[in-house]
């Protein structure tokens, strides 16, 4: 595996990755080396007291938003409003909670304190965003992950109501197909992003999407003026 150095930003070909789709580590995490990442399709994952560990997984797990299934149990949530929802206006605040949250057969968090700095910072930015969940003033799920051209990267999720997070991002799909974007990655398989239309497909193919998408601008700033809100 290769040793990134902090000092110059840049990766291998994703294609030189393990079989478990570990590619390098090291570098570092600056909003420079995350956008380099999120456009080759490579992201962060380690823990914390660990080097940061850098993934490009083959195959790889995606939702096209036009294959997005919405169940029958989920339709009263939104034609009954049972949510309200909100973009872009508590970011650290989701990354937080997403954190804090516990994980089927995880002792501990991949979201260590420098990448929750890191991401706010790209948030700051312009390129990360959350979708916040709320049951009158409390927040009960949201979501976070990050924007270029028509791609959004899906980092992670909590969900303090049932469904809540499902909610928030059945929202985000289906907001993101009317405004053209193309494809929501999902990094890798779980049966819940499955059960809502996600499927595996080649890295190759995955990579191929992207380079297309290196020429679609991204839209940076506050999703909640571009998508709306409905607290």
């Amino acid at each position: 595996m290769v040793y990134l150095s902090p000092e110059h930003i840049g990766f291998p070909p994703p294609e030189s990755a393990n079989l478990f789709g570990m590619l390098a580590f090291g570098g570092g995490l600056s909003v420079e080396w995350l956008l380099r990442a999120y456009r080759d399709g490579t992201f962060p994952w380690y823990s914390e007291g660990d080097p940061i560990t850098w993934w490009n997984p083959d195959p790889r797990f995606v939702l096209f938003p036009e294959h997005l299934k919405v169940s029958k149990s989920m339709r009263p949530y939104f034609n009954q409003k049972k949510f309200g929802l909100s973009f872009d206006s508590a970011f650290r605040e989701v990354i937080h909670f997403c954190q804090a949250s516990p994980r089927r057969g995880q002792s501990g968090t991949w979201i260590t304190e420098d990448m929750l700095q890191a991401y706010c910072t790209l948030h700051e930015a312009g390129y990360a965003h959350s979708v916040e969940v709320w049951e009158g003033d409390s927040m009960v799920g949201g979501l976070y992950g990050v924007a270029l051209g028509h791609v959004f990267f899906g980092e992670s999720m909590f969900s303090f109501r049932s469904n809540a997070s499902k909610f928030g991002f059945i929202a985000l799909v289906q907001k993101l197909e009317e405004k053209g974007f193309r494809m929501i990655d999902c990094q890798v398989r779980t049966d819940h992003l499955e059960s809502l239309g996600a499927t595996e497909i080649p890295r190759s193919e995955f990579l191929g999407i992207l380079r297309d998408n290196r020429e679609v601008p991204s839209l940076r700033g506050n999703w909640g003026e571009w998508l709306g809100n409905s607290e």
